[in-house]
């Protein structure tokens, strides 16, 4: 099995039965995976998690995959999709720490002091964080992935206008947020 065939003839191989063609495939973007993911989370352990779910949602509906797309969108809009879930699953968690942590009468600035020493992320990574997770997923895929809207548009079901509106306001935001941390 060489990794020179395209994503159309590996997936044919792997409805087939070839578990070596899904093996070229899972290497083939896995990287990939990875690095969107990281930069969705701002974390290693987060994005390894997701790593692991999109390979095994490859896996289990690969069979379903309907070439309406290229294989490289089907995968980011998984991707992306449980990036943001972990993202709203994780706030979640971390307001319901806030809440268990002013029960016991710890004043609020003491809380997000706490809070602020737990991050020890890149610059990027926390101003990123910042950001609502949707205009961090447009700017993240524009800017570190190289795709246009139309592309975008297509991962994540959103309209062009929409994916406009949220990468304009996710940069004047990261910019507003680069002046605050330079002064």
């Amino acid at each position: 099995m060489t990794s020179d065939k395209s994503d159309y003839d590996l997936i044919k191989e792997f409805i087939d039965g070839s578990a070596s063609a899904f093996n070229v495939l899972a290497r083939r973007y896995q990287e990939k995976i990875y690095w969107h993911a990281r930069r969705m989370t701002g974390n290693h352990l987060d994005a390894d998690e997701i790593v692991q779910h999109v390979l095994l949602v490859m896996f289990n509906k690969l069979n379903t995959f309907k070439f309406q797309s290229s294989l490289y969108t089907w995968i980011f809009r998984i991707t992306s999709t449980r990036s943001l879930n972990l993202i709203k699953k994780r706030h979640i968690q971390r307001l319901i720490s806030l809440d268990q942590w002013s029960e016991t009468g710890e004043a609020n600035n003491d809380i997000f002091t706490k809070l602020e020493e737990k991050e020890k992320f890149e610059q990027m990574q926390i101003l990123l964080k910042e950001i609502p997770a949707k205009q961090r997923e447009v700017f993240l895929l524009r800017n570190f992935e190289g795709l246009n809207y139309e592309e975008i548009a297509k991962i994540t079901g959103r309209s062009v206008g929409t994916l406009k509106a949220n990468y304009h306001h996710a940069f004047k935001k990261i910019k507003k947020l680069m002046q605050h941390y330079e002064k």
